[in-house]
């Protein structure tokens, strides 16, 4: 099976790639079928954006094409930046300019207990769809830590293992982290729907 990933994000697809090995699916990129599709995420929830994007690449490639939306929830600020931690503090910021701004809003808070959640959907030109979701609970960090990872993962500490997400190798965070869950979840549910079984 080909699948096309709904993100022009490679570090995505890498881990996407390194999760589904052995399950017979080929991930591809949104420009490996020759698509060059921004989805609006107007969704109000992870769950709600993820089907939102995966829709709109399956329709557009006529391939089952998979999207995953995931965000950082602080407690503290009740939620946010949740579904807009990608925009957080304005499209002009880069991943470092909007961690930097998370704890200059943060500084002086000393509940930092946060979670990473991350829901992914495929959708298949038949019609069906297939949902996930995991979370990975955390502390926020007072410094960016580790040069790994991307988004918020060096803000983002695990005091269990006494290291942010960016300090840590693929396959550790893989192990532990949102995705990581969500996409174990996802293969599961991959594997059932594949192999024809009824629900």
């Amino acid at each position: 099976m080909k699948a096309v990933l709904a993100s022009k994000n490679p570090k995505k697809l890498a881990e996407l790639r390194e999760i589904l090995t052995g399950q017979g699916v080929e991930v591809l990129l949104q420009s490996d079928v020759g698509l060059e599709l921004t989805v609006e995420e107007t969704g109000t929830t992870f769950e709600e954006n993820a089907l939102l994007k995966a829709r709109a690449v399956m329709e557009a490639s006529g391939l089952p094409a998979i999207a995953d939306d995931s965000g950082l929830m602080v407690d503290a600020l009740s939620g946010a930046p949740g579904v807009f931690s990608a925009r957080y503090g304005g499209e002009e910021l880069d991943d470092a300019g909007r961690n930097k701004l998370l704890l200059e809003v943060m500084r002086g808070q000393l509940d930092r207990t946060c979670r990473f959640v991350s829901a992914i959907c495929c959708a298949f030109p038949n019609g069906d769809v297939l949902t996930a979701r995991g979370e990975c609970r955390g502390t926020l960090a007072y410094a960016p830590r580790g040069e790994g990872g991307f988004g918020y993962d060096p803000v983002f500490f695990l005091p269990a293992l006494k290291k942010t997400f960016a300090q840590l190798t693929p396959e550790e965070k893989n192990a532990v982290s949102h995705r990581g869950a969500s996409l174990t979840e996802f293969k599961e549910k991959l594997e059932y729907y594949l192999h024809g079984t009824d629900k």
